[in-house]
């Protein structure tokens, strides 16, 4: 008897198990809403940037990139602003474009001077040596990336941060993976200067190499928002050195909210890129495993991305029916691919491009697809949320164009001002933090 009682009780759990999995968090088929927030303390990204095949027009300048290797002998010093902070951290390199082996010689980290972004300068003290499966030294394999040892070392949140590489032999071929758009300053030099205070002859430039993802340690409950987009998210239109793109200063919103001040923000976008096709690194479809699923702690997932879809199909009905249709099948997979990862998925209105000379057609073919688009991410329900972003910038006297003040100057992307709509468009309450707010 007690065995039968024993069976049955197993095969409910089991049961129950199975359905779980089956439904999962996340899902509008069935399953239930809820992110997947950890319990326990566990990574999370922090910052991350999505890796490209470097184009020659953001190669490093010479001499460190010769005829058939790059950064030979080099010094690489870079700032990047965290989101979420904590007491240990980790460092990923990405050789995801390479086609040769990638060896690092030495890693450091430190505070960078009075805290600001783009300076060579480092806080005196602050400066700590990184380390891969206890030894200074690792080579990425191509294709791969390299994740470092944890360190003790005190992220702060909404923090910038400074990461100094030193490559003795560099990269061995001219496939370098990187990401352009950093709209930070970087610093090369030649030698090794990974313990150095100050870099006073390096040579500066407005690229990140090599450096793909921070990951802080954190506590339950801590979780991340990536958002997936091109040059809107990436940030054309802002300011080098003060990260006022607008998921930097949706971050600032979440920080100043106890409820979400401990909801990390990931900016996995680049100018150019498209859902569909590549254009600047990969399509959507082909790096959302790479960009999104494989980050550590995402329990939320931004779509804002699509305008380069339509502004590069050709402006006639039946190609913008067709694209127009297959960047909804686009969409619809991605929720589906996000909510099997118990990711929650909030679709954002595609912005304004009236008066953009080279996506405004004279016969609105576009327009057209782009209201129909945002359209479907209003009313179609397969997203878990909808964030308005065209209602934010758009002119009311001219809904096809965006409000002069809040672009810079060719009718597409937006200056700080109109970032600061886009950030002031998203509601907080899609999202919480430990409190569960």
């Amino acid at each position: 008897m007690i065995t039968t009682i024993v069976l049955t009780l197993a095969l409910v759990v089991t049961s129950s198990a199975v359905v779980a999995l089956v439904k999962g968090p996340g899902s509008t088929d069935g399953g239930t809403t809820g992110p997947a927030v950890s319990s326990a303390r566990h990574w999370v990204n922090t910052w991350t940037a999505m890796p490209q095949l470097t184009e020659p027009a953001n190669m490093p300048p010479p001499p460190f990139t010769e005829e058939s290797a790059v950064l030979v002998d080099t010094t690489l010093r870079q700032t990047v602003r965290v989101s979420t902070g904590g007491k240990r951290m980790r460092l990923r390199f990405s050789n995801a474009f390479g086609d040769t082996a990638l060896p690092i010689t030495a890693v450091s980290v430190a505070l960078p001077l009075d805290g600001r972004a783009g300076v060579s300068a480092i806080e005196p003290g602050t400066l700590r040596r990184v380390t891969f499966g206890g030894r200074t030294f690792a080579t990425v394999p191509a294709g791969a990336q390299l994740v470092s040892d944890p360190l003790d070392f005190d992220v702060r949140p909404g923090s910038n941060l400074t990461v100094t590489a030193y490559l003795a032999e560099g990269q061995p071929s001219l496939a370098l993976t990187s990401h352009p758009g950093s709209r930070t300053t970087s610093y090369l030099q030649k030698a090794d200067h990974t313990q150095d205070q100050d870099l006073p002859q390096a040579t500066p430039v407005n690229h990140w190499y090599l450096l793909s993802d921070v990951e802080v340690f954190s506590g339950p409950g801590t979780a991340a928002v990536a958002v997936l987009g091109d040059s809107l998210t990436d940030g054309r239109g802002s300011t080098t050195n003060e990260n006022n793109r607008w998921p930097d200063q949706f971050l600032d919103r979440l920080r100043a909210r106890p409820a979400t001040d401990d909801v990390a923000v990931l900016n996995q976008a680049a100018g150019g890129n498209r859902v569909l096709n590549d254009g600047l690194g990969p399509n959507v479809l082909a790096r959302l495993d790479r960009d999104i699923l494989s980050r550590s702690g995402v329990s939320w997932l931004v779509v804002f991305e699509g305008v380069n879809d339509i502004g590069t199909a050709e402006a006639a009905p039946a190609a913008q029916r067709s694209i127009t249709a297959e960047l909804i099948a686009a969409y619809e997979q991605i929720v589906v691919r996000a909510h099997a990862q118990g990711i929650r998925v909030y679709g954002a209105t595609l912005t304004p491009f009236g008066g953009n000379t080279m996506y405004d057609d004279p016969a609105g073919h576009r327009e057209a697809s782009r209201q129909a688009v945002n359209s479907w991410i209003r009313t179609s329900g397969r997203f878990d949320a909808v964030i308005d972003f065209d209602r934010a910038v758009r002119d009311p006297a001219d809904p096809r164009r965006l409000r002069p003040a809040l672009h810079d100057g060719d009718w597409l992307h937006l200056n700080p001002e109109g970032y600061r709509s886009l950030a002031a468009a998203v509601p907080l309450r899609l999202f919480r933090g430990p409190a569960g707010g």
